[in-house]
């Protein structure tokens, strides 16, 4: 076979489209493909079915192919730029690459396996010799193609959060399939129109079939899915709960470790970690000092025990049942004397329906916190970002779950 009709038959090349020379440099370790168009062709005019298209001029283009033989692979060809009879120029789309992209569409399937494999884009640059801004433009042009491709499924339940996405209070909103695992779509900042925005990238139909969005206690989020999806119940997501409590455990940890320190020596020095875990054997070491820490009657110690027994309420499964459970809890904890635990009651308190949805619908942001340990490492590997196109375009390409092979 000629090395003609073997570029031919690998780059799948047909009528009226032809290899007319291969060359080939030892030296600069480079093999040029040289395409060319079968002279007198003539192409319809999609304005007007019975004009045909004329030729308004040439464009002299180059890809960058998949390596032959470890050498690097162009094809070249002069590409025409076809008139319509509406005055409309455009160019013409070859077999073998999208419209002015810079790579072959077989290049662009095995950049787009690279970086799904790659913990970075420089690394898939250095794999392949191509320029940073090529492999991105592969990357967000095939996010777009992935979300193209998303179907109008109806989805049960939602998830809501926030994750932040540069130094400062700067924010970004993320959507997610809770039942599927996957990020929806994200939009900067975390304010109402932001929300509202996001929530409306789905279908009317999808946001009708939604049962309930999991979030945490933001307004803007809450406000949001009352505008758009009435229907929608919202739940308060348990490990935001879980964080509030923890939080206010460790605010009372500070003030009573000060004003021990003041009288002397502080049981509570270096035990910040310890409040925060739970023991369910209760064998381990940790488990055996933190018992005798948690026996010296101190305030930290019944801020913890009320943290804990919350934990108990997530495991009911009527509204009525988890209802009683929290307003006994609520009562107690108001009782306890410690202003951090009452605040974070009269917090959840407000909120009420909101957690006791939890015991119908049983959904939280699990996955949504685990989109945030995979988005950390995307924003470490990149070493920051700086625009918001490409930090959504990453997030989509690696969390999304999208169809991002070529057609």
């Amino acid at each position: 076979m000629k090395d003609t009709a073997l570029y031919e038959h690998l780059l799948g090349m047909k009528t009226p489209w032809s290899v007319k020379k291969v060359d080939l440099s030892l030296a600069d370790q480079r093999v040029v493909v040289e395409v060319v168009l079968k002279k007198g062709q003539v192409w319809a005019d999609p304005t007007d079915a019975t004009k045909r298209a004329h030729i308004n001029g040439w464009t002299e283009r180059e890809w960058r192919h998949l390596d032959t033989c470890q050498f690097e692979t162009l094809i070249k060809a002069r590409v025409p730029q076809l008139k319509y009879s509406d005055g409309t120029v455009e160019e013409l789309v070859v077999p073998w690459a999208e419209r002015y992209s810079r790579v072959t569409t077989l290049m662009t399937g095995f950049v787009i396996k690279l970086l799904q494999a790659c913990p970075t884009t420089q690394s898939v640059c250095t794999l392949t010799r191509l320029s940073w801004s090529t492999v991105n433009a592969i990357m967000v042009s095939a996010v777009k193609r992935g979300m193209l491709r998303r179907t109008d499924e109806e989805i049960s339940y939602l998830g809501i959060d926030e994750k932040s996405s540069q130094k400062g209070h700067s924010y970004v909103t993320i959507l997610t399939d809770i039942d599927r695992s996957r990020v929806l779509d994200l939009i900067p900042q975390r304010k109402l129109e932001a929300a509202k925005t996001l929530i409306e990238t789905l279908t009317p139909t999808q946001r009708a079939s939604v049962k309930a969005v999991a979030m945490d206690m933001w307004p803007a989020f809450m406000s949001a899915t009352k505008h758009c999806m009435p229907q929608a119940d919202i739940v308060h997501d348990k490990f935001h709960v879980s964080k509030y409590l923890g939080d206010a455990v460790d605010t009372v940890r500070k003030q009573e470790h000060r004003r021990l320190s003041q009288a002397g020596n502080s049981p509570l020095t270096g035990s910040k970690w310890a409040w925060l875990k739970s023991y369910p054997d209760g064998r381990s070491t940790e488990a055996v000092f933190f018992r005798a820490l948690n026996q010296l009657n101190l305030k930290t110690s019944r801020a913890w025990t009320i943290k804990e027994n919350f934990s108990q309420f997530w495991s009911y499964s009527y509204k009525g049942s988890a209802k009683r459970f929290f307003d006994a809890w609520s009562n107690n904890a108001m009782r306890s004397r410690l202003e951090p635990i009452k605040k974070v009651v009269k917090m959840l308190r407000r909120h009420e329906t909101g957690l006791l949805n939890f015991s119908q619908h049983k959904i939280s942001n699990a996955c949504a916190e685990g989109f945030n340990s995979a988005i950390q490492l995307i924003k470490a590997n990149a070493r920051g970002f700086r625009n918001f196109t490409n930090y959504r375009a990453r997030i989509l390409f690696h969390c999304g779950k999208l169809d991002l092979g070529w057609a």
